[in-house]
């Protein structure tokens, strides 16, 4: 599916496909940089994967992304979980109860001032601000629909719209919620909503008492 949905430009992009497996089994392994990815080829790793890239290929390939390709990846994410529902039990649901959708972000922290996009977010701890949608019933573990990685000073709901409208599309594509009453879940730090308060008919507009409408 990588290679189908992902068009990055340059030989860089070469392979994307398997550039994409290595580094989620690099992640998958515990590799949290781009230099820890060096542990698919370490061991008896080999044995189990193949075509190992070495960590500054794949840090090269990487450099090479725009917003545009981190979409395609989200279309890669989407098929590969609806394809994954429909061969496993992924999401039991009961037809009386609801599937709950829950988003929520969190900060990871970074270390090295140079760290692209880093900064001070609300919890005061440098780093990057994640953003995640999880699925679930009352049947069944909560599963990551949607994801996204985000600069560590931006507000929780920045972008929350669009990653929100691709966890619905996505969860109502998935065998045995596509019928399902979808329950959307945040905490208060997502809702935003310009306040207006109530207009008086006067036209003292000195008197701050009855300026009350909103700015």
């Amino acid at each position: 599916m990588a290679d189908h949905w992902l068009t990055v430009p340059t030989d860089k992009g070469a392979n994307a496909g398997l550039k994409v497996t290595s580094l989620v089994g690099g992640m998958v392994a515990g590799a949290d940089s781009i230099d820890d990815l060096a542990i698919l080829r370490h061991g008896g790793m080999r044995k189990v994967f193949t075509n190992c890239y070495a960590p500054s290929t794949l840090g090269s390939f990487l450099r090479e992304f725009t917003f545009g390709h981190v979409r395609q990846l989200d279309a890669v994410a989407s098929r590969f979980v609806r394809v994954l529902a429909a061969e496993t039990p992924l999401l039991v649901h009961d037809t009386d109860g609801y599937v709950f959708l829950d988003v929520d972000d969190t900060i990871i922290e970074v270390h090295g001032y140079q760290k692209e996009g880093s900064g001070y977010g609300y919890s005061g701890v440098r780093g990057l601000n994640a953003i995640l949608a999880t699925v679930k019933t009352d049947v069944s573990a909560p599963i990551i629909i949607g994801q996204r990685l985000r600069r560590g000073a931006c507000g929780s709901p920045r972008g929350a719209a669009r990653l929100i409208r691709d966890a619905l599309a996505t969860t109502k594509r998935l065998r045995g919620a596509d019928k399902a009453r979808v329950l959307f879940r945040a905490d208060s730090a997502f809702y935003g909503h310009r306040p207006h308060g109530p207009r008086h008919q006067t036209s003292n507009r000195n008197d701050p008492r009855q300026r009350l409408d909103s700015d």
